[in-house]
Order: C-alpha cells, then sequence, then structure tokens
C-alpha cells in the first residue's frame, strides 16, 4: 500500500514534468492513499500555480474538482490526520537531528503509522524518510 505525497499528486493533476510517470504510477496502484493534509496542499498548490499565472483560475477549478471527484468516489483510501500521527512527527521533530521540514514529518508519521510506503518526487522528504525508517519510493 502506498501514501502519496502533495509532488506526486499535484503532477498528477498539474501539468509538469513529471505528469506522465505520476499518472502511470496512480492508475495502476489500488487505492492508493492521501490524507486530508495532501488535499490542502494540493489546493494551495493550485492556488500557486493561479497566482504566478502558471494555469489560468479555469484550470485551477477543473484540478481541484477533479480531486474532489476523485476522492468522493474513493478512487483514493483518504485518511485523516490523527492525533497519533501528530504525537509521532513530534517525536521525530524532537531528534533534534535531522532538518525535517513540519508538514513532511507529519506525512512521514501518516505513512509510518499506517505501514505505508510514501511516494515522493521530494528528495529532501525522501531523505527524511529514510534516515527515519519510513519505506519510501522516489518518482523520477
Amino acid at each position: 500500500m502506498y501514501y502519496i505525497d502533495t509532488s506526486v499528486l499535484a503532477a498528477y493533476y498539474c501539468p509538469e514534468p513529471l505528469s506522465e510517470r505520476a499518472d502511470s504510477l496512480l492508475t495502476s496502484l489500488e487505492q492508493p492513499s492521501i490524507s486530508t493534509l495532501t488535499e490542502l496542499e494540493l489546493f494551495s498548490a493550485v492556488s500557486r500555480k493561479i497566482r504566478e499565472k502558471n494555469i489560468l483560475k479555469a484550470d485551477g477549478d477543473r484540478i481541484t474538482a477533479r480531486l474532489l471527484s476523485h476522492i468522493n468516489s474513493n478512487f483514493y483510501n483518504y485518511l485523516s490526520i490523527e492525533n497519533h500521527h501528530y504525537r509521532l512527527a513530534r517525536d521525530w521533530m524532537g531528534l533534534f537531528n535531522a532538518a525535517l521540514r513540519t508538514l513532511d514529518a507529519i506525512h512521514l508519521a501518516i505513512a509510518s503509522a499506517e505501514e505505508l510506503t510514501i511516494v515522493t518526487a521530494d528528495l529532501v522528504l525522501a531523505k527524511s524518510a529514510e534516515m527515519l525508517g519510513v519505506k519510501v519510493m522516489i518518482l523520477e
């Protein structure tokens, strides 16, 4: 089972260099997992693309509607962030031994606690996953 990071989800829904690979991967997996955080981060990424004039608002509306349609049709195993995810992320941050970003720590805690392999195109996140012993697949 796989937990899809926002970097891969953005490539799947938005035109990006990794879009073809993200599409192949996501359509080959049986009900990949995302979280409420992944959903929020995708909306943020789309908003940024609109503000920076990389896509039109109408395109952003289509992208977010498609994501919500996939969530509502159970294309994804949709995970809520629970207190134990936050506590694990906090404990990892408290190790003080890595440049672990806050939201990355939460994504990694979700993947670890739910025994999922995190799929990411973010090499910093992948390095943190390896350091913390979280299974990781890098989309390149």
